[in-house]
């Protein structure tokens, strides 16, 4: 059985004063009906420029080469009338930051019914165009779905809080029954109770209406609650993909490990008066060198991680590492540790 996304060596290249700054490097992954991938890493670590451009919406600024097969078909070749018909009917977006998101001169109602609208054959009933009474009636399902009462329909953004205008771009996305829905560090800002409500709801439209979903975040607590399988991604290339469980209690790669040491372990006194950090900055994406990106950065660096390229090698089943030590019968040279200061000069050398 096919799956449902399949990302075959995707590619993204800004072009920035003069220079072209490589943005997203070869990346693979796939995703089926009913399962929910989370991608993590820093900021600026290619996250939100992978999962936008799986629907053509980055800037003209950005060269996108390689497979987006949806379904089988491949949307970086298809024309954009069938991109507009795919976008909110087929798949749709929770963008990072409600209040930016949402039109502030409108109300939420009509936010909510004009997509329906649009996409009416697919939202309305078998054989019709869907009718304004039906898309009020749907958009007042929707809010009440997310927990938000349908007669809030004719408030505007700002007489809402931030967790019910997340609640409200997870109706929209829902607007026209997607079947892939991309969701951008969907609980940035909110507080923790909020960040939980919202992570019940995703999960339960998963199960229930059997969606798909990528879900973007640099908190891989919140990545290892919701997520089926993680994908972690370094200097727009993927260092380690597998099971969120399998991955986040026994991580393979080195950069995988610092991220989830980051982060206080509740009921260790020890991990939360001591987090562990990561020195130094990410890699200056234009002057990558021909090794492993992550060296500069890696207590675990060995000679000849600065001229080795990696890629995705098996580190057990169904998972993968982007880490030379996954390779069988790589020695193990513990004298070989590498230290550097916490500065962008020592991150980028």
């Amino acid at each position: 059985m096919n799956a449902m996304l399949e990302v075959r060596d995707l590619k993204v290249t800004y072009r920035s004063g003069g220079r072209t700054v490589p943005a997203v490097r070869g990346v693979d992954l796939t995703l089926d009906a009913g399962q929910t991938l989370g991608l993590a890493g820093e900021s600026g670590s290619g996250k939100s420029t992978l999962a936008m451009s799986l629907l053509r919406l980055l800037p003209a600024a950005a060269e996108v080469t390689g497979q987006v097969l949806y379904q089988g078909e491949d949307l970086l070749t298809a024309k954009w009338s069938r991109m507009r018909a795919v976008r909110w009917a087929e798949a749709s977006v929770v963008f990072q930051g409600a209040m930016t998101a949402l039109n502030p001169v409108h109300t939420i109602g009509d936010q909510l019914v004009e997509p329906i609208l649009l996409h009416g054959r697919r939202a309305g009933e078998e054989g019709g165009r869907t009718t304004e009474k039906q898309a009020r009636a749907r958009a007042g399902e929707l809010l009440e779905s997310v927990g938000v009462p349908a007669r809030r329909m004719r408030s505007y953004p700002h007489e809402f809080s931030g967790g019910q205008r997340q609640r409200i771009m997870i109706a929209m996305a829902l607007a026209c029954r997607p079947n892939l829905i991309i969701a951008d560090e969907p609980t940035t800002a909110l507080d923790v109770m909020v960040q939980a409500q919202i992570l019940d709801l995703l999960s339960g439209l998963v199960r229930d209406e059997g969606i798909g979903v990528i879900m973007i975040s640099h908190d891989l607590s919140v990545l290892g609650q919701m997520c089926d399988r993680l994908a972690v991604m370094y200097a727009g290339e993927l260092v380690e993909s597998g099971p969120s469980r399998q991955l986040l209690d026994a991580p393979e790669h080195p950069y995988t490990r610092a991220l989830s040491r980051a982060f206080p372990t509740i009921g260790d006194p020890a991990s939360r008066m001591a987090p562990a950090g990561l020195p130094g900055d990410p890699p200056d994406p234009s002057a990558l060198g021909a090794g492993c990106p992550f060296a500069a950065r890696c207590p675990d660096v060995h000679e000849v991680c600065d001229s080795t390229p990696v890629e995705l090698w098996p580190a057990g089943p169904g998972r993968q590492s982007a880490c030379l030590r996954a390779l069988p019968g790589f020695p193990n040279i513990s004298t070989a540790r590498h230290e550097i200061e916490p500065s962008a000069e020592g991150a980028r050398s």
